[in-house]
């Protein structure tokens, strides 16, 4: 099928996290007993591994150090692809609910981690539940501080677990020029941001709607998109959660039987690639940043 998208190469990322450690079910399900659920993410992603071997598609794998620590050949196999392997904490805890100093521990006790098992240096992060907001930019300089160079962090929308509706649409410098932040891919409709970038959206709009507003960013502005989901996204037989609520429920399961087919169009209808090489490549920056819009 030919590419809708041009010469642009936009980035595919991975938020590598199980089923059972999603943010929404924090409440239903301790960390402490994280370990006593059966694991579905090492066959998930190799199942994504799969597909994007198809589409021959390189992507960034923002993975959890607590899943990297017990399951290194996965880690090790997104590597060998060819993959960029990027941080998403250690155990998913939102920075919104960390102070400074946990913030810190659980970022560098991450990059360790991950660079140990994947014979990676570790450049990106990405905030459980894209926790950084007006609140707590200073997430950012910490960031910068232990040696990460991009974060892809922040939602420029109105959202009820998260979002900073007055930040740029697209790459711009932070903590003093020392990282650059990514926001996820929306598109200003009636003067709002709508989520076009993936996860529940990717779900919940019909892909029509995706590969209109993708082309839109592609071809009317021509900037990169930057798209994520979660393997368990892909896995309509997974655990089935008791005692959640009806809005957990809906944005959890919605289309999940649908998603690997979204998948193959999107991969098909767009170029992809790893966040490293589309953003922080000298040439490319320059014409993706833009200032910071308070």
């Amino acid at each position: 099928m030919q590419k809708t998208s041009g010469s642009i190469v936009n980035a595919m990322t991975v938020d590598v996290e199980d089923y059972f450690q999603v943010s929404a079910f924090e409440k239903q399900i301790s960390r402490n007993d994280w370990a006593s659920h059966s694991s579905r993410v090492e066959e998930n992603t190799d199942r994504i591994l799969a597909l994007f071997a198809i589409y021959n598609v390189k992507a960034t794998f923002f993975t959890l150090g607590w899943l990297a620590e017990r399951y290194p050949q996965m880690v090790q196999r997104i590597v060998e692809q060819g993959h960029e392997i990027a941080s998403h904490g250690w155990d998913h805890r939102r920075a919104t609910s960390q102070s400074k100093d946990e913030f810190r521990q659980d970022i560098v006790r991450a990059k360790a981690m991950l660079e140990d098992v994947s014979g990676q240096v570790v450049k990106g992060y990405r905030a459980p539940s894209y926790s950084i907001c007006e609140e707590n930019l200073w997430a950012l300089d910490i960031l910068a501080d232990e040696g990460h160079l991009y974060s892809s962090s922040i939602v420029p929308i109105k959202h009820d677990h998260y979002g900073m509706p007055g930040a740029s649409r697209f790459a711009f410098m932070a903590a003093d020029g020392r990282l650059l932040e990514i926001p996820v891919t929306t598109i200003p409709i009636f003067n709002r941001n709508i989520n076009c970038g993936g996860g529940g959206w990717f779900r919940l709009f019909p892909y029509a709607f995706t590969r209109w507003a993708l082309n839109q960013v592609n071809n009317d502005e021509g900037m990169p998109c930057n798209f994520y989901f979660h393997p368990w996204e892909i896995d309509p037989q997974q655990p089935k959660i008791a005692d959640i609520s009806f809005k957990t429920r809906f944005r959890h399961y919605l289309n999940l039987d649908k998603m690997h087919g979204r998948l193959e169009n999107v991969l098909q209808d767009f170029r992809w690639g790893r966040m490293d090489e589309i953003f922080l490549d000298e040439s490319e920056s320059r014409t993706v940043l833009t200032s910071f819009r308070k």
